[in-house]
């Protein structure tokens, strides 16, 4: 039999958990494409220590046990290597508790920021401190917002989310509504109705996905975007172009996995990724951008390390070990990826990047 996380076909295996149903879904055609670029340019090269990677896609849309259950099928096979992807954090919680520490697991979504995570779940996307909340922080300093409204999707992210935002906030009762619904709720006029909502400068949304995209067009067709700017850390191009051009005025977006076609690295990128998809491939969004970094990120380890055995990544990462990518290099406080963060507004159904905030 062979040694656990070495297939006989000598190749890396990696689990890659997206979403191919439910809010999430939306993401799931971007993050497939760019992962396979990913794919090609480390198999052009000399793999991830010296052998051909290949990807098996798990549906993270599923509910969360579902989904462990597949992954500890597939790792009870002895023929896996690492976990990536871009899903909830209800879905991460319980794959980490599946995966045990046996492979390292990248996840590449933004978190909540607890501190209990198993050894070997790195996290690529960023928590509320290296995200959310310098991003209100900008807003209060650049626009006057003070006031705000928070609404997102019933599970353990926007909670813990939304009670950072509060614990940032001079006066925690500067939030003025806050609720939760759950993934796929069709309907937000219950939010969108009520009085206190008047009281706000802007409104946070701690959704998924189509979700997101649903919010804003409601919130638009209210009138209430001229007045009331919106802040997410959960949305990308598809968002915005399943809103439309009309749901996104006022929408702001913090995120750290941009793409800047302004920049010669995010020029060249999308250049590659459409030489090997054609000009009618799903967009390259931030959130498949995420998913196409923690590829290349393992890749680094791997390379750094010399190896993908649990111990000895974390025993790099506690020594400061730095990780070359594709978007520069890349370091690890704890199992924190460091990076910088940025703010942009929704320009129609695009991104205008506006400023650094971290």
């Amino acid at each position: 039999m062979p040694a656990f996380g070495e297939s006989p076909e000598g190749t890396i295996e990696i689990l890659n958990i997206v979403p191919m149903q439910g809010p999430g879904g939306i993401v799931a055609p971007s993050c497939d494409a760019a992962i396979s670029l990913a794919v090609d340019e480390i198999n052009r090269g000399t793999g991830i220590l010296g052998r051909e990677i290949r990807t098996t896609n798990i549906d993270g849309g599923r509910p969360p046990h579902e989904v462990a259950s597949e992954v500890s099928a597939l790792l009870a096979t002895g023929m896996v290597d690492a976990i990536t992807g871009w899903h909830t954090s209800a879905v991460r919680r319980v794959v980490a508790k599946a995966a045990d520490s046996r492979v390292p697991y990248l996840f590449a979504t933004g978190h909540e920021g607890l501190p209990d995570e198993l050894p070997g779940v790195l996290m690529l996307g960023e928590h509320p401190a290296g995200q959310t909340l310098p991003a209100l922080h900008w807003l209060a300093r650049e626009h006057g917002i003070r006031r705000w409204a928070i609404i997102g999707n019933d599970y353990i992210w926007p909670r813990e989310s939304a009670k950072a935002i509060r614990n940032s906030l001079a006066d925690p009762g500067d939030v003025v509504l806050e609720r939760f619904v759950p993934l796929g709720a069709p309907d937000f006029g219950d939010f969108l109705s009520h009085p206190a909502l008047d009281k706000a400068d802007g409104v946070v949304i701690l959704m998924v996905g189509a979700d997101v995209s649903r919010f804003n067009r409601q919130f638009a067709a209210t009138g209430r975007a001229a007045d009331q700017l919106r802040i997410s850390p959960a949305a990308d191009e598809n968002v915005l172009l399943a809103g439309g051009a009309s749901a996104n005025h006022n929408f702001y977006v913090a995120s750290s996995f941009f793409i800047d076609e302004h920049s010669s690295d995010g020029r060249d990128r999308v250049d590659r990724y459409r030489k090997l998809h054609g000009e009618f491939a799903p967009a390259l969004t931030s959130f498949s951008n995420m998913t196409y970094e923690a590829i290349h990120t393992l890749a680094g380890l791997a390379h750094a390390v010399g190896s993908l055995r649990v111990p000895d990544v974390l025993g790099a990462i506690d020594h400061g070990v730095l990780l070359d990518t594709p978007g520069g290099q890349r370091a690890f406080q704890g199992n924190q990826a460091i990076q910088h963060g940025y703010i942009a507004r929704a320009n129609g159904v695009r991104f205008d990047i506006v400023a650094r905030i971290t």
